[in-house]
């Protein structure tokens, strides 16, 4: 576009889309040069995927803003120049821009804390917190520095807003005159843009090079938030690899054959088991702990660099049945409690536990309610967030959460929740009634100190409160310690395993398309009167973990879960699931395939000791072994095959 024409469009009423959007592209381009800086060691700095981050980005920025500029297009298209010329709609004009200026400036702060955070652009998360304020806009208030943030924001944007009034950069497009005729044929081929872009330009447009961070950085924000939210459950069926169902399920029931079982059935979609362990059936209590961001780096049998950092969870893994190989199957929350209710692998889109028809499935709470046991889902945020008290408690658990704290039993909260010791103080109390009343309980516990702002009650231990998430690691690591103390001199005790598993690691950030070493968590169950310890060092999975628990208290029962009994795999029944919402990974042996939309497969050969990765050819039997796990577990959730129809 040479200047005679630029000049030309400035002149006109259009001009000022144009002035919005060498903003727009400004703002996108600084943003995109500052998280390049964060993550600069992570970043490829060849410089063809330097050039495509940023000639690419500059694409994705200007179908983003094609978007974005639909409802300035829509009012230069149709209002008269009557109303276009007044004085009026000068000043209105002014506050537009003053407005969207500040929007786009925000973004790009946003971008910031939300790429410091989780490494990617805008995605499932973004949209969740556009769901849940509360929450989100505590957390932010509590970790930010937040009046500071909005007047250097504000004042950013006057600087910017005085800069086009100085110039008369808007002056003389608001002083044109137009033919209504040309008006409309400017306003249709610039609403094409959109259009176009819809059909045929997709957020993963840009994935090509191999390293994740260049790829991130070639998508624009704004995007990434409309693709993410248009895109909240994708089809396996339509995006995926696929194979007959038929075909998949005959090979499906030889892969969940195991030793102890038989199938139900000899329908070919029903995957339905009978589980049979030899001995007395055990009628243990059972804690369940799911810990909020524990990666199993924290834990001393990792030996990394932020070993140390649970003293009490260590202490106790010598005595325990310790799980050193296990992969969670998500980045969030709801995914960890999705795999170890539910036994099943994830699926491309949002967490089972937020979408529709989530009741009445088969689960592991379905399995301890048909023996008596009295279910509760103990959390000590609001259960609301993230539609927990909805899949729990249709599901057959008792909801305890914070709308159920006294203000006596509150000694400290933050954003997301009271503290894990006041929860887990919550938790002993309906230990205590339920014991009392003579029923045994599965009651399933939630953390959430350890999540930024990482605040939690000062003088508890040696890392100060909002200082890390080591603090917050250690901190909840001590309120488990805590509570497991006071629960030996329970009566109940003595018959209690304790199980402590984390819902996903710290983080899922690194160059990989699918970084699997950042998906490994602890998983402990503990009782030393009860159980032997062992150190379990097979490849497993978050699917895997109730079908263990119910194998360690020797049960007989009908199952329809994916997972398996940890204790009782062969060598070539050990396989783990890792995801990030449209990616779908599955390990087994020293291979990592990955099943994307577009029906993209790719294969890394992997060292599960040091992370390496690295393009490996098609390995046949592993990659249909995947397709056969997801689009049969997809398939079984669909036709709601996966419901609970008791014994």
């Amino acid at each position: 576009m040479n200047s005679i024409t630029l000049n030309k469009i400035l002149h006109s009423r259009f001009g000022g889309i144009l002035l919005l959007y060498m903003v727009f592209i400004s703002i996108s381009f600084i943003s995109k040069t500052v998280l390049l800086s964060m993550s600069f060691v992570d970043v490829s700095i060849n410089p063809l995927n330097i050039l495509w981050s940023y000639g690419a980005g500059l694409f994705m920025d200007t179908v983003a803003f094609s978007y974005f500029m639909i409802p300035f297009v829509l009012f230069l298209t149709f209002v008269s120049d009557r109303i276009f010329n007044s004085a009026i709609h000068k000043w209105v004009a002014y506050s537009v821009y003053f407005i969207t200026f500040y929007i786009l400036l925000f973004n790009g702060v946003s971008e910031y804390f939300f790429w410091e955070e989780f490494g990617v652009r805008y995605n499932f998360i973004a949209v969740d917190y556009l769901v849940y304020t509360t929450e989100v806009l505590g957390n932010i208030k509590e970790s930010y520095p937040l009046p500071l943030l909005i007047s250097a924001i504000l004042a950013a944007d006057i600087a910017l807003i005085y800069l086009v009034i100085r110039k008369d950069l808007l002056t003389v497009s608001l002083q044109s005159k137009s033919v209504k005729k040309q008006r409309i044929k400017t306003g249709l081929a610039l609403l094409a843009i959109p259009i176009l872009s819809f059909i045929l330009i997709k957020n993963t447009t840009v994935e090509i090079t191999p390293n994740r961070y260049n790829n991130e950085l070639a998508k624009n924000g704004i995007y990434s938030l409309f693709s993410a939210f248009l895109n909240n459950e994708l089809d396996y069926e339509t995006f995926y690899a696929t194979h007959s169902n038929d075909e998949n399920f005959k090979e499906l029931c030889t892969i969940l054959k195991s030793v102890n079982s038989e199938f139900l059935s000899s329908e070919t979609f029903d995957i339905s088991r009978q589980i049979t362990n030899s001995g007395e059936e055990k009628r243990y209590n059972v804690v369940f702990i799911t810990v909020e961001s524990l990666s199993a780096e924290f834990l001393g049998f990792k030996e990394s660099k932020k070993s140390g950092t649970t003293p009490f969870l260590d202490a106790i893994a010598d005595s325990s049945i310790l799980f050193t190989n296990l992969y969670a199957i998500g980045t969030r929350t709801i995914y960890g409690l999705e795999a170890a209710t539910l036994g099943a692998p994830p699926k491309p889109g949002q967490s089972v536990l937020k979408r529709p028809n989530n009741e009445n499935m088969f689960s592991v709470g379905q399995i301890f309610s048909e023996r008596g046991y009295h279910l509760k889902y103990i959390y000590g945020g609001y259960g609301y967030f993230d539609n927990m008290n909805y899949f729990f408690s249709h599901n057959g658990y008792e909801i305890i959460d914070r709308n159920n704290l006294s203000d006596e039993e509150i000694t400290y909260t933050n954003t997301w929740g009271v503290c894990d010791q006041d929860i887990f103080n919550r938790t002993l109390n309906e230990c205590d009634k339920t014991y009392a009343a003579g029923e045994p309980f599965l009651n399933h516990v939630m953390t959430t100190s350890n999540h930024r702002p990482f605040t939690y009650p000062e003088g508890v231990i040696d890392i100060p409160s909002h200082t890390s998430r080591e603090g917050g690691v250690k901190y909840c690591d001590f309120a488990i310690g805590e509570f497991i103390q006071k629960a030996s001199m329970k009566p109940w005790f003595k018959n209690t395993l304790f199980v402590i598993l984390a819902d996903h690691c710290a983080g899922s950030a690194g160059q990989a398309e699918l970084p699997f070493m950042e998906y490994q968590i602890p998983f402990i169950i503990y009782n030393p009167a009860l159980i032997g310890s062992q150190k379990i060092d097979k490849l497993c999975s978050q699917i895997d973990v109730s079908p263990t628990l119910l194998g360690v208290m020797n049960w007989s029962y009908k199952t329809k879960f994916f997972g398996k009994d940890i204790l009782k795999m062969a060598p070539d029944e050990e396989r783990a699931f890792i995801s990030n919402y449209q990616k779908l990974g599955f390990i087994k042996n020293d291979r990592l395939t990955i099943l994307s939309p577009q029906q993209k497969i790719t294969h890394y050969q992997i060292d599960r000791q040091t992370g390496g990765m690295k393009v490996a050819p098609i390995d046949e039997k592993i990659q249909n072994e995947a397709i056969i796990y997801y689009q049969s577990a997809n398939y079984v959730y669909k036709e709601k095959l996966d419901k609970w129809d008791g014994k």
